[in-house]
C-alpha cells in the first residue's frame, strides 16, 4: 500500500469526559477542508476511569488511530498521555496546555467536572436542538417521529404553520407542523400522539386567500387560473381541516390576523399548564 494511502486512511479517536461535542466539532471543521480524506471518526464519550485507558490504547493500535481529547481531570488526561508516549500512539490535547497553566501559573484549582460547560449552557443547546427539530420536522416531514415533538401544529397551506413553529422553537419548543390537504388524509402519527400537544390553526377565508394570492404573485404565477385562491375551494379545504381537528380532539387555536407572538403565547400557555415543562421553556411574553 502506498504511504499516503495508508496515512489517509488513519481512524481518529475523540476522547471526553463529556459529550465530544467540542472536539467533534473541532475535528469535523478541520476535515472538511479535506474533501478527498477517507478518515474515518469514532467518538468515545463519558470517559472517566483510569482503567478504560489500557482498551482504548489497544483500539487504537490496531486501527492504526491518533488520539484527540478533551479531559478536563488532570490525572486522567496525564495517563493517557503518558500511555499513548509508552505505545507510539500519536494523540492531541485540545485542553491540557490551557489548563495547566491556568491551573500551574494563575493558580487555580479545577472541579473536574466533566460536560459542566453543557450544563452551565443547557438552555442555549436546547433552543439549539429544538430548531434543528422544528427543521427537520416542516411541513409533514418524518411523521414517524411526531411523537417526540412538544408541540404539533396542523391546518391549511398558508395557516402560518412553519412562522409560528420556528418562533417556538427558538425559546426551546420541539415543533412539528403537518399539513392538511384537501383530498388527502393526514398521517396516521397525527391521531396516535396525545390530542393535547396537537393545536390545529383556524383561519377565516377571508383572511387566508388575500394571503395565499401574496404567495402566488411571490411565484410569478397567474392568480385567477389557480384553485388555491378559489373561495369555493378554499372554503371546502378549511371545512375539511375543521373536521380533521374535530377527529382528532386537538386544540384550535384562531390565527386570523393574529400576531405570531400572540399564538404562540396561547399554544406555549395550554402546553405548560397541561404538561408543567421546564421553567427554561418560558412564555413568549417575558422575553
Amino acid at each position: 500500500m502506498p504511504a499516503s494511502t495508508k496515512k489517509n486512511s488513519v481512524c481518529i479517536f475523540i476522547v471526553s469526559g463529556g459529550r465530544c461535542l467540542a472536539a467533534h466539532t473541532m475535528v469535523r471543521s478541520l476535515l472538511v477542508q479535506y474533501p478527498d480524506n477517507k478518515i474515518s471518526v469514532r467518538v468515545f464519550p463519558g470517559f472517566s476511569q483510569s482503567e478504560e485507558i489500557d482498551d482504548l490504547i489497544g483500539k487504537a493500535k490496531e486501527s492504526n488511530s491518533i488520539i484527540v481529547h478533551t479531559l478536563v481531570r488532570r490525572e486522567l488526561r496525564e495517563k493517557l498521555i503518558s500511555e499513548c508516549a509508552k505505545n507510539s500512539i500519536r494523540q492531541i490535547d485540545y485542553m491540557g496546555s490551557l489548563a495547566n497553566f491556568i491551573e500551574d501559573e494563575v493558580g487555580l484549582k479545577s472541579i473536574n467536572k466533566p460536560g459542566l460547560f453543557r450544563q452551565v449552557n443547557a438552555p442555549y443547546y436546547e433552543r439549539i436542538e429544538a430548531m434543528e427539530f422544528t427543521m427537520n420536522h416542516d411541513d409533514g416531514m418524518n411523521p414517524e417521529r411526531l411523537k417526540d415533538a412538544d408541540i404539533v401544529l396542523t391546518g391549511v397551506s398558508r395557516a402560518g404553520k412553519t412562522p409560528l413553529s420556528v418562533y417556538m422553537s427558538m425559546f426551546g419548543w420541539k415543533v412539528a407542523n403537518v399539513p392538511l390537504v384537501l383530498g388527502i388524509e393526514p398521517p396516521e402519527q397525527l391521531f396516535e400522539i396525545d390530542a393535547q400537544r396537537v393545536f390545529g390553526l383556524r383561519i377565516s377565508t377571508t383572511y387566508l386567500i388575500p394571503q395565499r394570492a401574496k404567495r402566488i404573485i411571490g411565484l410569478n404565477r397567474d392568480e385567477s387560473s389557480s384553485s388555491y385562491t378559489d373561495k369555493r375551494m378554499v372554503n371546502k379545504e378549511v371545512a375539511f381541516a375543521n373536521s380533521i381537528f374535530e377527529k382528532g380532539g386537538f386544540s384550535i387555536v384562531n390565527v386570523t390576523n393574529k400576531p405570531i407572538e400572540s399564538s404562540a403565547n396561547e399554544i406555549t400557555a395550554l402546553i405548560t399548564d397541561r404538561f408543567g415543562f421546564k421553567k427554561q421553556k418560558k412564555n413568549m411574553i417575558d422575553y
